[in-house]
């Protein structure tokens, strides 16, 4: 598994995100997270596109992520960048945990 993260000018770890190759030519990321104050200015994008950038260079020319329904905001970040709910659901706690999926085209 490999971990990307951001770090503002202050050394202060401001976003991360997280990715592994699983099987041939598919990854995973996990762990994407960034500061509230700093949503918009970026982090995440280019935290995306290191993650994604990382598994192509491993031969993957797929990639899925996990998210809650409660997390509305990370569900559009993902469709904006080119995710699409694949339909697959499994129980995390009791909460429903939506398979998200993406063709990686580098």
């Amino acid at each position: 598994m490999s971990v990307f993260v951001a770090v503002a000018d202050d050394n202060q770890i401001v976003g991360t995100i997280a990715c592994a190759v699983i099987k041939a030519g598919e990854g995973h990321l996990r762990g994407m997270a960034a500061l509230p104050e700093w949503h918009g200015r970026g982090v995440a994008e280019k935290l995306l596109q290191s993650a994604e950038a990382e598994l192509a260079d491993g031969g993957c020319w797929r990639t899925t992520l996990n998210t809650t329904e409660p997390l509305h905001r990370a569900t559009r970040f993902y469709e904006k960048h080119g995710y699409a709910a694949s339909g697959r659901t499994t129980d995390f706690f009791g909460m429903a945990l939506h398979e998200y999926v993406k063709e990686l085209k580098f």
